[in-house]
């Protein structure tokens, strides 16, 4: 996984990994989130993947707009 940048400061998210159909972001926590085109859709991958990459906006984005609406979720530690 890619570190995000957090140019915020106050981020919650850690990591995330692009691929072709999906994002996987990593949380404080250490839970890591699948967000694929199956669910939550195409065009939140992509918003997604255009906030990743940007450094900022990631958490806001996943906790307005697609919060529980997730491919799958993977327990951290």
């Amino acid at each position: 996984m890619k570190r995000y940048r957090n140019l915020e400061g106050h981020s919650g998210v850690l990591a995330y990994d692009i691929r072709a159909d999906a994002i996987a972001v990593k949380f404080a926590g250490g839970d890591v989130y699948e967000y694929t085109y199956g669910r939550p859709g195409r065009a939140h991958v992509e918003e997604m993947k255009r906030l990743a990459l940007a450094g900022r906006g990631l958490s806001t984005y996943i906790s307005r707009h697609v919060r529980e609406d997730y491919a799958a979720r993977h327990e951290g530690r």
